[in-house]
């Protein structure tokens, strides 16, 4: 178990518009307010197209984490994330799950990580800047190498 005490800082409500990039605008936004951590408590809209992961092949070891991708048209979304800092690359590494409804199919769901996706319509987020007492991201993301490079979320500088 790892944790640390965190504050929230800044909050925002930030309204994506139809055809805009998810990924892109939540950074943009993100880089533009000097936001390197936080939380995405809950967000809703729809999507034109999303890739999640996902397959639809046999796991050949279902310990890994999948990889592969998927992607699904005309979709409603519900989900929630963290906005961690990967201190690396120097760049925001949002971790961005949702629980999405296939509109043309009985709305037929599928639940998983956020790869990408297109807003349709719209796409409704709020973000909760999170801070700490000391300098530097209150949340990091980090690759651990006994996990399959996984990344993992960290605080500071270290886990």
């Amino acid at each position: 178990m790892r944790f640390a005490q965190v504050h929230p800082g800044r909050q925002f409500v930030l309204a994506l518009d139809h055809g805009e990039d998810f990924f892109d605008g939540l950074t943009e936004f993100c880089a533009a307010h000097d936001i390197r951590s936080g939380i995405i408590p809950i967000f809703v809209g729809g999507f034109s197209s999303a890739r999640l992961v996902g397959t639809c092949e046999p796991l050949t070891n279902p310990e890994e984490p999948l990889w592969d991708d998927i992607t699904i048209e005309t979709l409603e979304a519900l989900g929630g994330g963290t906005l961690a800092w990967d201190q690396e690359n120097d760049r925001l590494a949002p971790h961005i799950h949702v629980a999405a409804g296939i509109k043309g199919a009985s709305a037929d769901g599928r639940v998983s990580h956020l790869l990408g996706a297109t807003v349709q319509f719209i796409s409704e987020i709020p973000i909760i800047e999170l801070v700490n007492e000391a300098s530097g991201p209150a949340l990091t993301r980090r690759p651990d190498s006994s996990l399959f490079n996984v990344p993992l979320l960290g605080f500071n500088s270290g886990f």
